[in-house]
């Protein structure tokens, strides 16, 4: 077992211990404590310490208490604060806003130990017992929710989480260059509030202080009262988020303007090589132990992670807004010293579990123009068709998991993150293709298709069915030629934006004559920040303006989702009901082509189901409590 020296202090004895009488910097964290790159929080912290900064880690604080947020006193510079991986309401609701009952970012994945919007409340916790004191913020909550948002959970528009945390700066993307700069700058006597010039970072001013020359956006006072005005905010903060290319970006808050810096540059090889070099302990700590640990070590333990950004950009994805579009990544050297680690911890079984990152065999630009011009605003590089500049080639990720696989006491690399199949059918040499099928598939390939429905895909941003069903053809070709016995996994998707009934019983008749029968369906989750979740609160397409179908009501969607699962005996009664409202009676019956038999009293459920019609929930209007802030 590791000792409590290979991790930064967690409670007063360890700052204690190291002789340290106040920390330099403060992180709060929303998750257990992991010391692994996999997490945010590990990896800003270690970031700073390596600067010669003195950090300590409060993680999961009670926030009904002042106790854990006094326990360590204030900070020399700065608390550093962030909800975790992902976004606390993810973690604690689905798509259909129940509770989850666990929660694997915490010890024994025991639910409940982080509020819901764990950044506002850690931040509005700090703000009551400290004052005044410096709070920068970050991670996927902070990114996502910088503007004017909409809130699935609370089915309103929200101002920028700045307003509600009460924090002086939000760092969002990819943070270890703006941490840096912020650190030192703390550090040679600079306030927080004259930090407006680092790239990657965004704040609160008064209006007249706001910079010449930025973009503005709607406010927030006017995308609450128009829903075109929303959407066009969308799109203009989707546009102007590439490193080269990107504008600083206004939206007016009351009596306070937000103003996004143009995004962070992209860490170049070297940089990254330095940060996954860092001394991680790449465990939770030793305290989570006695309490079953953490399980959302579990599938990153032994995985390496060889590049960031995706330039795939899915309109439901977060990852344009967040780690952006441009692809950065490692050397051959790191990656094959952390393999070279994971050899050696006393639980490693000869199993890379991935080697990966958004979208795995991404390790190249998607052309040759984007270092200089920035990747094309407003397309995409490979929907609704691959983009004739695009350079597929698989050739140095090949070479890579063959020194990875030539390991004395590596057994197996697996490629378990997402493979943009779209992608590796643009390149004419198949060796990566054949190489993947062979060596690098525990049984079971994941891909995501999402949908069958060409219109649907369009509004996913997700290329057309046909390129799945080549890359399906090739698969089973090759999986047949190397003798072995492998499956594709597909993702799907219900109840999209533009998804209407009939689009749901187009994919449920693609999956029937595919003879696909998925065990797990995901229904469309409206996460803050995304083209789709625009989409969902609109209804309309914000880079054409139309109008699209929206299915919002529970009885809708469990149709949808129901139908996508057409042969499972407890859908019998529902998928019959959505066929009907479609006018499709012709697929129930006996034949076939049919998708079920008729109901009779033999096959009928019983279930007694309900939905609620969320529909007509009219969102709320956040004007009318709109908090003032004043620095």
């Amino acid at each position: 077992m590791l000792e409590r020296k290979a991790f930064l202090p967690i409670t007063k004895q360890d700052m204690l211990d190291r002789g340290i009488t106040q920390f330099d910097f403060i992180c709060v964290t929303g998750d257990a404590y992991v010391d692994h790159p996999s997490f945010g929080i590990a990896i800003i912290s270690r970031v700073v310490e390596a600067m010669g900064f003195s950090v300590g880690i409060i993680a999961q604080p009670d926030w009904k208490s002042d106790t854990d947020f006094k326990i360590f006193g204030r900070p020399k510079y700065a608390f550093l604060v962030t909800s975790g991986n992902i976004d606390s309401m993810v973690a604690h609701y689905t798509s259909a806003k129940k509770r989850r009952s666990d929660d694997a970012y915490t010890a024994g994945g025991k639910a409940g130990k982080r509020p819901d919007r764990a950044l506002t409340v850690y931040c509005n916790r700090l703000r009551e017992i400290y004052g005044d004191v410096p709070i920068a913020v970050g991670g996927l909550e902070a990114s996502l929710r910088r503007f004017a948002h909409y809130d699935y959970w609370a089915d309103e528009v929200y101002p920028s989480i700045l307003v509600d945390s009460k924090a002086d700066l939000l760092m969002f993307g990819m943070g270890e260059r703006s941490v840096r700069e912020i650190a030192l700058r703390l550090s040679q006597g600079e306030d927080i509030h004259s930090l407006r010039d680092i790239r990657g970072t965004c704040f609160l001013v008064d209006p007249k202080e706001t910079p010449l020359g930025a973009k503005e956006c709607p406010s927030f006072e006017q995308v609450c009262k128009s829903k075109e005005l929303y959407a066009k905010a969308c799109k203009l903060q989707y546009d102007y988020q590439d490193e080269v290319y990107g504008k600083v970006i206004i939206q007016r808050h009351g009596n306070k303007m937000l103003v996004q810096n143009p995004p962070a540059l992209s860490l170049s090889t070297q940089e990254m090589d330095e940060v996954y070099a860092l001394d991680f302990a790449r465990a939770y700590h030793v305290d989570y132990e006695a309490l079953g640990g953490v399980p959302g070590i579990e599938e990153v333990e032994f995985s390496i992670t060889h590049n960031r950004g995706c330039f795939g950009n899915c309109n439901f994805c977060s990852i344009a807004l967040h780690q952006g579009r441009k692809i950065t990544v490692r050397s051959h050297d790191s990656i094959l010293s952390e393999a070279e680690k994971l050899t050696k911890m006393s639980n490693f079984k000869g199993y890379i579990h991935d080697v990966g990152g958004p979208s795995a065999n991404f390790r190249h630009p998607s052309c040759k123009k984007q270092e200089k011009n920035g990747l094309c605003m407003g397309k995409k590089c490979l929907a609704p068709t691959p983009c004739k500049a695009l350079d597929a080639d698989h050739s140095d990720y090949v070479s890579l998991l063959r020194k990875l696989r030539s390991i004395k006491s590596v057994k197996k690399v697996f490629v378990r993150s997402g493979i943009r199949f779209d992608y590796l059918l643009e390149d004419k040499d198949d060796t990566f293709f054949k190489e993947l099928v062979e060596h690098h598939i525990s049984g079971q390939l994941k891909v995501a298709p999402e949908h069958c429905a060409s219109n649907v895909l369009d509004f996913m941003g997700k290329p057309h069915i046909e390129a799945y069903k080549k890359f399906s053809d090739k698969f089973y070709k090759y999986t047949k030629q190397c003798g072995k016995e492998q499956y594709l996994v597909p993702y799907l998707m219900s109840s999209h934006p533009g998804c209407t009934l009939n689009d749901a019983i187009e994919l449920a008749l693609f999956l029937k004559e595919n003879r696909i029968r998925p065990e797990q369906v995901q229904d469309f989750y409206p996460t803050p920040g995304t083209i789709s979740t625009c989409m969902y609160y609109t209804g309309l397409d914000p880079y054409t303006m139309k109008k699209l179908y929206v299915p919002k009501t529970a009885e809708d969607k469990a149709m949808q989702r129901a139908l996508l699962q057409y042969f499972n005996p407890k859908n019998h009664e529902i998928v019959i009901k959505a066929l009907k409202i479609a006018n499709r009676r012709d697929l129930i019956g006996n034949s076939a082509k049919c998708l079920v038999k008729p109901l009779n009293e033999n096959n009928r459920s019983g279930a007694n189901i309900q939905w609620k019609n969320q529909s007509k929930k009219k969102p709320k209007n956040r004007l009318k409590s709109y908090p003032k802030t004043k620095r």
